[in-house]
């Protein structure tokens, strides 16, 4: 658990500089301010100003600064790097945790190891790439762990990758947190009052298996095999909802299939898990997938495909029926027939599934893992028990 309180002597500055601002990066780092906020200490945001980050970081009490980066390297790294430096410098942190691949490239170099340095990939950028592009990102990779004093995993098949790409780092894994007081079952009749809540499902009927897709409309996530997938789902009557937006939105729609329905983006996605009999979700990579966390602290049932994170994240006993191998959108529609003609076998992967969630995803055992980890970072650097002046 985290600490409730600490001494001036004891209080870190930690500077999170983070790029994307949306989705699950800016999840993890609210609900890591959050909790650094709780406990005494002062996080500082560095970001760029749109998205939903800066002003979830705000009201989670951490000081927000805007750091304008782009989301892939372009001609303005360089200022990025430079401005990242200038706030280093403002803030005198004790620790910086960059957040995924673009802070990690631009923290890094703008610090080259001068501070405490903690990257977080949330996945690796050279899994998102091919051929050429996929080479020069494992290259920094190894070349940027030089600077960084442990690099952060979310997984420990995520931690593996990196090792096969032979970046050879001071490793941590410390998997992803969900908060349990906000992600939950409201009870037995949980589907059908989340349902009626839906204006979208108006019209389906109340007895259709519902399978709901949580995740930004991007390659990473899948859609586009799920769709192709949907198209061979023996039950007719079931129905498929994709939650969320993003850059292949239009291209879904056109490749959707009758019956398939598009929510949007959602601020509060937590009608949607427990409306859902099960949630998919058929990404090609990830580190450890918060989604499908959440819908299994609802008490709903998940099938993933094996990317990073997945088979962690499963309940032992779930993989014969939840895990299905990237892109191969036949094992797919295959897994989803399985699961929505037998509703008792739903109900127990929805049982288990919520309790190993309660039982290992606690958001708070999360929080408290990493802030031990800057402290042993910060102890590594100097005494801790040097009078600080306050910044």
């Amino acid at each position: 658990m985290l600490q409730k309180s600490c001494t001036e002597e004891s209080r870190l500055t930690v500077l999170h500089l983070v790029q994307p601002v949306d989705g699950g990066v800016a999840r993890v780092v609210t609900d890591l301010v959050a909790a650094q906020v709780r406990a005494g200490h002062r996080p500082v945001v560095a970001c760029p100003a749109d998205g939903q980050l800066p002003e979830g970081a705000a009201a989670a009490g951490a000081r927000v600064c805007v750091w304008p980066a782009e989301r892939s390297p372009g001609p303005g790294l360089g200022r990025e790097i430079a401005t990242a430096g200038r706030l280093v410098r403002a803030y005198a942190p004790d620790v910086i945790h960059a957040h995924s691949s673009k802070a990690g490239l631009a923290g890094r170099l703008a610090v080259r190891g001068r501070v405490p340095t903690v990257f977080q990939p949330h996945a690796w950028s050279f899994e998102a790439l091919e051929g050429r592009a996929a080479g020069l990102a494992k290259a920094w990779e190894r070349l940027g762990a030089r600077w960084s004093d442990r690099i952060l995993c979310v997984s420990e098949s995520e931690r593996r990758a990196g090792l096969h790409a032979g970046i050879a780092a001071r490793w941590s894994v410390i998997h992803n947190g969900i908060d349990l007081t906000r992600f939950k079952p409201s009870g037995a009749d949980a589907p059908v009052r989340a349902r009626a809540a839906l204006p979208l499902l108006d019209g389906v009927p109340a007895d259709a298996p519902l399978v709901v897709c949580v995740g930004r409309l991007s390659r990473q996530k899948g859609q586009d095999v799920l769709l192709r997938a949907w198209r061979a789902v023996s039950d007719g009557g079931a129905r498929l909802v994709l939650v969320g937006d993003g850059p292949y939105e239009e291209e879904l729609r056109r490749a959707a299939p009758p019956g398939v329905l598009f929510a949007g983006g959602c601020a509060d996605v937590r009608p949607w898990l427990r409306a859902a009999d099960l949630l998919v979700l058929p990404s090609r990579w990830e580190g450890m997938a918060l989604a499908p966390l959440e819908a299994m602290a609802c008490g709903t049932p998940v099938l993933l495909s094996d990317v990073n994170g997945a088979r962690e994240s499963l309940a032992p006993g779930h993989v014969p029926h939840c895990l299905v191998a990237p892109e191969d959108h036949a094992a797919l529609a295959a897994a989803l027939t399985a699961l929505l003609t037998d509703p008792a076998l739903r109900a127990e992967l929805g049982r288990t599934a919520q309790s190993r969630a309660r039982s290992v995803f606690d958001v708070t055992r999360t929080a408290g893992a990493v802030l031990r980890l800057y402290q042993e970072l910060v102890g590594q650097s100097r005494p801790m028990t040097r009078k600080r002046t306050e910044r």
